[in-house]
């Protein structure tokens, strides 16, 4: 069904963060589920969320794939940290993830433009730009669970306010495998 001619750096790149996409989705749902069990449904929900939107994000990952004829493998994901001491560890964990993913993409996209892959240089411009919004969004949550001390109702009227901000956005995100 797929070929292999079609594969490159960058796709071998893009395979990887698929995985890294999954490892994303199932550490936010650690996090939720921590946040869950220690009745902070408005953290938790935030999480549950953003667990989705990475799944989403390998899927459309997938879906380019196939849409270029290429290999798609989907790698299993590692263990996720699932104990957390206290309320900004698990938001710092987050934060280190975001930051990290934004490297991923960086290098998909210069691994793309240095092979002259203009279309999946392209692909990956949007994410890059999701990438700006996420990092500041966790920063900007850290920085309120910092401030709010052990005030968590604080945190969780900040959290309530803001996820119903984010849900009226619109977005010319690519389509995601399975989404008809």
């Amino acid at each position: 069904m797929t070929s292999t001619e079609n594969d490159s750096a960058f796709h071998d790149l893009l395979r990887a963060q698929i995985g890294h996409e999954f490892a994303a989705s199932q550490q936010y749902i650690a996090i939720a589920v921590w946040f869950h069990s220690n009745d902070l449904p408005q953290l938790a929900r935030r999480f549950y969320a953003q667990a989705s939107e990475e799944r989403g994000h390998a899927m459309m990952m997938v879906q380019y794939l196939i849409d270029k004829d290429v290999t798609v493998a989907v790698p299993g994901v590692p263990d996720v940290v699932t104990e957390f001491a206290k309320i900004a560890e698990p938001v710092e964990l987050a934060l280190s993830q975001e930051k990290t993913v934004t490297e991923q993409i960086t290098a998909l996209a210069r691994t793309a433009r240095e092979s002259g892959d203009y279309i999946g240089e392209r692909f990956v411009q949007w994410f890059l730009q999701e990438q700006v919004e996420e990092v500041a969004s966790v920063r900007r949550l850290l920085n309120i669970v910092h401030r709010a001390g052990g005030e968590l109702f604080d945190v969780e009227e900040y959290v309530a306010r803001e996820t119903t901000a984010r849900v009226n956005r619109t977005t010319n995100a690519p389509k995601q495998a399975g989404i008809i």
